[in-house]
């Protein structure tokens, strides 16, 4: 595999998983992951060991999305920092919006995606929420 192909491998799992995430489809949005997974947000690290107990804990944010007027996100950009033939960071702005399409959240976020067992899966992720 090519730096190109895996760039593009990446970009296709992050496009992924914002599409599973608007869906609320929990498990792909865990089959867009390797474990342990980690996320960094609101200054604090959350790992998650596997695909089961991911799905548990996104289970649960649907109580958190209703209460900010979430309907979809947009993934208004994504650009590739570094990019290796197993590990690819990718900078994202990322838009919570309402139902009538209305932007009540923009954020930046640094993911980073990684080859693992001929899966790629966005393995790190970094919000400012």
């Amino acid at each position: 595999m090519s730096k190109a192909a895996a760039n593009s491998s990446a970009i296709a799992t992050a496009r992924a998983f914002i599409d599973a995430f608007n869906n609320q489809d929990h498990e792909a949005l865990a089959d867009t992951l390797n474990y342990p997974h980690v996320r960094l947000a609101n200054q604090r690290f959350a790992t998650t060991e596997s695909r089961d107990d991911f799905i548990k804990r996104s289970r649960k944010g649907g109580e958190y999305l209703d209460a900010e007027g979430w309907h979809h996100t947009v993934l208004d950009s994504i650009e590739v920092i570094h990019g290796g033939l197993d590990k690819v960071h990718m900078a994202l702005g990322i838009d919570r919006c309402r139902e009538d399409g209305s932007v009540y959240n923009h954020f930046e976020t640094l993911w980073i995606a990684t080859l693992q067992e001929k899966h790629w899966g966005i393995q790190f992720r970094s919000s400012y929420l």
